[in-house]
């Protein structure tokens, strides 16, 4: 019997200040800037116009944002509007799938066991992957101290409010608080803002951004063997 060629999947990397694309895991990463007043449709037709020459089969969209049975469910907090109910498969005339962002970087890092990936980049992205079953989390909203958030603490307005020394002890703080109650193994530490922390809290790990595109492909991935099951939420 003939095996099926591997699909070519188009990974699509919504972020708070860029939206990065790539054909797979290797080959060149394509971006522009994103922002508050980036919406939905805007956001297709620039990938589009940007992807023109490329040929791909199916695609995956990591999206800031809450994400239940591959739904955007809730307008992005640092995006503009239109997100909510927006059809991505008319629109790109393929199969998509979406999914949390930092849970696509999350599903690029594992290596099996229960794994914490926390995000640190405009918010906070949580993602718990316990044996291949990944549960996004929204507790970079949850309160931490004096009325503020997760995000606003360790996210990119805490680390502008609080200075580099303070933001780091942060970090680690909030690192050690989630690991011990999630009790994972360890501890992947990903987004844009991770490059500013000097030296890691004990059991972290530094990730890659580019892990998102190895996330966005194993969406895909039909092995039996290494199939990584996403947690959709109770009817």
């Amino acid at each position: 019997m003939r095996k099926k060629p591997a699909k070519r999947v188009l990974v699509v990397d919504v972020g708070g200040t860029h939206v990065k694309m790539r054909m797979g895991t290797r080959g060149a990463v394509r971006e522009f800037e994103s922002g508050r007043r980036l919406r939905a449709q805007k956001m297709l037709e620039q990938v589009l116009k940007m992807t023109a020459d490329w040929r791909y089969d199916v695609v995956s969209v990591g999206f800031p944002g809450v994400v239940i049975r591959g739904k955007i469910a809730a307008e992005p907090h640092n995006l503009g509007t239109g997100w909510q109910g927006f059809d991505f498969r008319k629109g790109f005339g393929k199969p998509v799938r979406v999914i949390n962002d930092a849970a696509m970087q999350a599903l690029g890092s594992y290596r099996g066991g229960r794994m914490l990936f926390l995000g640190l980049g405009t918010g906070l992205g949580v993602t718990l992957i316990m044996d291949g079953v990944v549960e996004p989390m929204e507790i970079g909203h949850m309160p931490y101290k004096h009325g503020r958030s997760y995000e606003q603490y360790v996210g990119e307005r805490g680390y502008r409010r609080l200075g580099t020394k303070k933001w780091r002890k942060v970090v680690a703080q909030v690192v050690e608080q989630l690991r011990s109650v999630l009790e994972a193994e360890y501890v992947v530490l990903g987004g844009g803002n991770v490059r500013k922390l000097k030296r890691l809290p004990p059991g972290a790990r530094r990730g890659d951004n580019l892990n998102a595109f190895i996330g966005g492909v194993r969406l895909w991935e039909q092995s039996e063997k290494n199939m990584l099951v996403l947690r959709k939420a109770p009817r």
